[in-house]
């Protein structure tokens, strides 16, 4: 028996990290959703999606599976429910929404309360603290690794996990207020203050006199500098020179230049809108919210980025004032619709990858052209 994740047509609420992945690969916390489920259940997990994007994931296997929404979240039991299922039974929530099944729906349906399932890519960035914090137990209670050096002062070393081959020198590290994991090889240089909660990724690198507060995650392969409060980057993100980086989530493979800040605080102290592409209209998010940006996407040097905007996939960025607050797939400047050619976005998508030993799969190319031909906005 194994277990597959899959997207429902709520998708579309997540966009725009969901144009390029499935909802299981939202990174939140220390791992994806694919990862924390694997981990909570002890098995492997196929992904199901939209049919653009399925030729990225293994292919499902035949046999008995149990299906899984991957917006829900495993806590609160809920894993010991799902591995719990027998043929034909299924779980549901309080609004009668489908939360997993195994085989096929139509026997025995159980209520579970107090799920907690993501709507919106906002919450990656607002909920990131609590999910740290539990995931970090996972890691913690297996002590899967503990390096460090005289020349690092750590406070609360108890909540405080650094994997194998990680380069942690003269740096504070200070978990009072929420763990703090860096994963195998990471290099955090001299001078760098952290404070939890706070996660990386195998092989991202910490620049020199980088200061980072909680609840902060950057997956693999990223380089982060500057300031960083309450945000979230996905693998192989730069945001690597001066500049402020608060409550955001940002795809992978972007590059935010140098200088570039973003705003994440109304000057009136005001409720945040943000664009919800489901409902094709504003959304009110709270009193915090910077920028949610797609894969591919990136920053001029000392790019000013407005309160609560949302930037699409594929955008090459830049202008001399405040960018507008929503700005489409496949831009060029500040202007949005698709107007950045998708054969030069291809070509300098391959370039930043060649940076890092990496390059576009024809099955994404594929993919890229899709969401060129299909979203422009």
């Amino acid at each position: 028996m194994s277990y597959v994740l899959f997207d429902t047509a709520a998708r579309k609420k997540l966009y725009p990290l969901t144009y390029t992945r499935a909802v299981a690969d939202i990174r939140i916390g220390i791992v994806t959703l694919k990862e924390w489920w694997e981990k909570m259940l002890d098995e492997e997990v196929f992904v199901k999606t939209d049919d653009y994007l399925q030729p990225l994931y293994q292919a499902i296997t035949p046999g008995d599976h149990t299906y899984i929404d991957a917006a829900v979240l495993p806590m609160y039991g809920l894993p010991e429910k799902v591995k719990a299922l027998q043929a034909g039974e299924s779980l549901t929530d309080e609004t009668n929404t489908l939360i997993a099944y195994r085989n096929k729906t139509g026997g025995t349906t159980t209520l579970v309360n107090g799920r907690r399932r993501l709507e919106y890519p906002w919450q990656v960035f607002q909920w990131n603290d609590e999910i740290l914090r539990e995931q970090f137990e996972w890691f913690r209670q297996r002590r899967l690794g503990f390096q460090t050096s005289e020349s690092t002062h750590i406070i609360n070393s108890s909540q405080v996990v650094i994997e194998e081959g990680a380069v942690v020198e003269h740096v504070v590290l200070n978990a009072a207020e929420g763990p703090i994991y860096i994963g195998k090889n990471v290099t955090i240089m001299e001078g760098c203050f952290i404070r939890g909660p706070f996660a990386i990724g195998e092989g991202s690198v910490v620049k020199m006199g980088t200061k980072i507060y909680g609840a902060t995650t950057a997956g693999p392969g990223c380089t982060l500098g500057g300031e960083i409060r309450s945000s979230v980057l996905f693998g192989n993100t730069n945001k690597g020179h001066d500049g402020y980086l608060g409550h955001s989530v940002i795809g992978e493979w972007c590059n935010l230049g140098a200088g570039t800040s973003n705003s994440n605080l109304k000057n009136s102290a005001g409720d945040i809108c943000m664009w919800d592409f489901d409902k094709e209209s504003n959304e009110t998010v709270g009193k915090k919210c910077g920028v949610i940006m797609g894969d591919y996407t990136r920053t001029a040097i000392n790019s000013s980025i407005n309160t609560g905007s949302m930037f699409g996939v594929s955008c090459n960025i830049f202008g001399n004032e405040l960018l507008p607050k929503r700005i489409g797939n496949f831009s060029w400047g500040s202007e949005t619709g698709g107007n950045y050619d998708p054969q030069k976005a291809i070509q300098h998508i391959n370039n930043w990858k060649a940076l890092k030993g990496s390059q576009l799969s024809a099955g994404e190319e594929k993919m890229l052209a899709y969401i060129f031909a299909h979203f422009k906005g």
